[in-house]
């Protein structure tokens, strides 16, 4: 029994040095790596050129006292929305009014003695006529009434100087717009010295400036001869776009010398109130009729030395590595100018799995909504 069993163990070692003499155990072939891979398509897409911007209010009014006096109540909350023409701070009135009431009384009195002096005229007038007066006393006279007209007339003037004094304790806002932070308060001495009380500005419509190199605005230029002029939009702080569209409503009439620059202005509805003044934005200005090229998924490209390339799958599954010329990526896309046709599949998911030549296995990738 043991001499069979030697035996045996003899001829199983002998059939595993002859399996590895043989090249190993046999293994499994693995199977081909899953990949994701996506259509090229045509694509429209507009030039778009990007600046730094800030908007500004249309009209901007900084409100100040222009008489002295306490502070009355205020007649508005910070932030409100205010009329034009609407009461927004008092300056008590008591003693501008006092000083019409007492310009008020002068003037009354110089038109008083006016009437006397019309009457001593007209009597000299009437004498010298029936050669009773004397030409002295006419002249007299005649000098009396033009200087009771002129003493009328600065009277006159002195009432029309209190009144205006007087509506300048009453501050009005000159414009429909939303009042900021009273920087005085109530009961406080204010005169012409104080400087800014509040600032009101207008909200809608709304101005946005931003500079513009000279050869980006020949080019504008020359594109604005061809066809419509570019539409304007904005890139908001946390990357999303505005809605309304702007229109470019003026061009700056110097260049600056430091920059080579212009100022451009577009102006937007803000129908709600979206935009702040003093608000730093990103313009966006695309030409009117867009182009149509070859897009693929932003994933889908990779860059080496050489330079930016993708992986392409063919009808039989397998990988060609393909060198590409990109433009630019609009909502994930990226424009491929040369190197890629419209319906070549390529892969946009396990590249770091494949490489040129492999066989593998595609599958199509979900529809991603359109932007």
């Amino acid at each position: 029994m043991i001499e069979q069993r030697s035996i045996l163990a003899a001829l199983v070692a002998a059939c595993m040095v002859t399996a590895f003499a043989a090249g190993g155990f046999a293994q499994q072939a693995a199977p081909p790596p899953a990949v994701l891979v996506q259509a090229a398509e045509l694509t429209p897409i507009a030039e778009r050129y990007e600046f730094i911007g800030r908007t500004a209010a249309v009209d901007k009014v900084e409100l100040r006292a222009r008489v002295k006096g306490f502070l009355g109540p205020r007649k508005f909350n910070d932030g409100d929305m205010v009329k034009k023409d609407e009461v927004v701070f008092t300056i008590e009135p008591e003693t501008y009014q006092a000083a019409v009431d007492q310009k008020l009384a002068q003037r009354d009195s110089m038109q008083a003695a006016l009437t006397n002096a019309d009457l001593q005229l007209s009597r000299a007038t009437e004498l010298l006529r029936t050669n009773t007066g004397t030409k002295q006393t006419y002249d007299q006279r005649l000098s009396e009434q033009l200087q009771a007209k002129a003493n009328l007339e600065d009277a006159r003037a002195q009432l029309r100087d209190a009144e205006i004094q007087l509506s300048y304790t009453t501050i009005k806002s000159p414009i429909d717009g939303r009042i900021g932070r009273a920087a005085v308060s109530p009961g406080n001495l204010v005169s012409p010295d104080s400087g800014v009380l509040a600032t009101v500005v207008s909200e809608s419509p709304i101005r946005v400036l931003f500079p513009v190199t000279q050869r980006e605005l020949l080019d504008a230029k020359r594109d604005a001869q061809i066809g419509d002029p570019p539409a304007v939009r904005l890139k908001l702080a946390d990357g999303s776009i505005y809605q309304e569209k702007g229109k470019i409503d003026f061009i700056d009439i110097t260049v600056d010398s430091k920059t080579d620059g212009q100022i451009v202005r577009a102006t937007f509805d803000n129908k709600d109130n979206l935009l702040t003044d003093g608000q730093t934005v990103r313009v966006l200005l695309e030409e009117s009729k867009p182009q149509t090229v070859v897009t693929v998924p932003q994933q889908a490209v990779a860059l080496d030395q050489t330079g930016p390339y993708l992986f392409t799958v063919d009808d039989k599954n397998v990988v060609h590595l393909r060198r590409i010329k990109t433009g630019i990526v609009r909502n994930g896309m990226l424009v491929v100018t040369e190197g890629l046709k419209e319906g070549e599949k390529v892969v946009i998911q396990g590249q770091q799995r494949i490489r040129d030549g492999m066989t593998v296995a595609p599958s199509a990738a979900p529809a991603q909504p359109k932007k």
